[in-house]
């Protein structure tokens, strides 16, 4: 006897008043941070001209704009600074008056139950543009890694000491994760959370960044410390290393393009940030002006593949849209 099986019928999950009920996966504002870029040179917020949307603001007008946010649910807040003056050896970057320090103290005293995380790095800091000290290296001018290491420890500690819930180590230095865990416990800020850019790639994504942040080199790249784009292995062992080394969150950055990579990491068992960077942004709200897509479906339906591929937490320029759609569904 033939025996004649059914059509799988997985429509049947389709039907609109069904398809909530079987959703894998979902977004929620407690899980996105908003960045906010800080400008000790304006006296009013400042457009980034490539960014729609998205402004430098006062240490003051910081401190306002997470009020908003956390009125409408974001939690989280990532800190970027430009200060008054540049340096070769970034000391506005771990200055106790410094512009990320002041902004912490006021967003602190405004909100005080919002998670303050920033970012721990020199390229807004240095006259050239690089992500620490820079020296010869290889017979080229490039950040010399060791004495960067020093940098990035006087200004996590200035982070915490000023009352940072998380800093997050941005320039992937090799031993960055374990020299600024290390500097946290010496002075008592055992806490501290660190979120490592564990798996930073040497995108062409972040060009909108570097205006907004004021952060483009003068010369050379970024290569020889971020990483290559075509290397999946290596992003791995890169975020096993900072994992090793007293990581509390991974991130990779950028997000969109590198899903693979996001998953891959879910193994590791630490709680994943996916950063949708400055150059996703703007494409988005570029195709959006011209009518070519729907913003708010691509932004959701992107942060949800984020949340589907492995993200715990997702950085996002969109995260002040983003709260208020949410409310919206």
């Amino acid at each position: 006897m033939k025996v004649v099986f059914p059509i799988t019928r997985m429509r049947r999950l389709r039907q609109p008043n069904l398809l909530p009920l079987f959703q894998e996966h979902a977004l929620r504002k407690e899980q996105i941070i908003a960045p906010i870029f800080i400008d000790e040179t304006i006296d009013e917020p400042k457009p980034v001209s490539s960014m729609p949307g998205v402004y430098r603001y006062t240490v003051d007008g910081a401190a306002t704009y997470a009020a908003e946010l956390h009125k409408k649910g974001i939690r989280g807040v990532l800190l970027f600074g430009i200060p008054y003056q540049k340096s070769d050896t970034a000391d506005a970057a771990f200055a106790s008056e410094g512009v990320v320090q002041r902004s912490i103290s006021a967003i602190r005293d405004m909100v005080p139950n919002i998670v303050i995380c920033t970012d721990v790095c020199a390229c807004e800091y240095t006259t050239h543009g690089h992500c620490g000290i820079v020296g010869d290296r290889r017979k080229r001018r490039d950040v010399i890694n060791d004495p960067s290491l020093d940098l990035m420890e006087a200004i996590a500690v200035s982070h915490a000491r000023a009352g940072a819930d998380i800093v997050a180590p941005s320039c992937m230095l090799d031993g960055v994760v374990a020299h600024v865990r290390l500097s946290l416990d010496e002075a008592g800020f055992e806490d501290t959370l660190i979120m490592s850019y564990s798996t930073k790639f040497a995108s062409a994504l972040y060009g909108p960044f570097r205006e907004a942040a004021d952060s483009g080199y003068i010369f050379g790249d970024r290569t020889t410390y971020q990483l290559n784009p075509a290397n999946g292995r290596e992003a791995f062992r890169e975020s096993v290393l900072d994992a090793e080394e007293g990581a509390d969150i991974l991130m990779v950055k950028p997000a969109g393009m590198y899903l693979d990579v996001l998953t891959s990491l879910t193994q590791l068992g630490l709680p994943l940030a996916a950063y949708q960077v400055s150059g996703e942004y703007a494409m988005i709200k570029a195709a959006a002006e011209r009518g070519w897509i729907k913003e708010r479906e691509v932004v959701l339906e992107s942060l949800l593949c984020l949340k589907r591929a492995g993200a715990d937490l997702i950085i996002t320029y969109f995260a002040n849209e983003v709260a208020g759609w949410l409310d919206e569904k």
